[in-house]
């Protein structure tokens, strides 16, 4: 569910649009990865519960579709 839900927010934030639900999901499974990530380079906890996971993921999902922009020239 956090998946959908990051992936859907960043398709509205990144584009104006989802990218499907598997799409969302997808993108919002590896966007929680991306989040995490950072996030523990920063030195931030992960105890901040499940809306701390949405925004976490929608950071990542963020970032991934910024790069994935950046490299497919659009």
């Amino acid at each position: 569910m956090v998946g959908l839900i990051a992936g859907w927010a960043t398709g509205k934030i990144m584009k104006g649009s989802g990218f499907g639900a598997l799409g969302d999901i997808i993108l919002g499974i590896v966007g929680a990865m991306i989040g995490g990530w950072i996030t523990r380079l920063l030195g931030f906890s992960g105890q901040g519960g499940t809306i701390y996971t949405i925004l976490i993921a929608i950071l990542g999902a963020v970032i991934l579709v910024w790069i994935m922009r950046k490299i497919k020239g659009s």
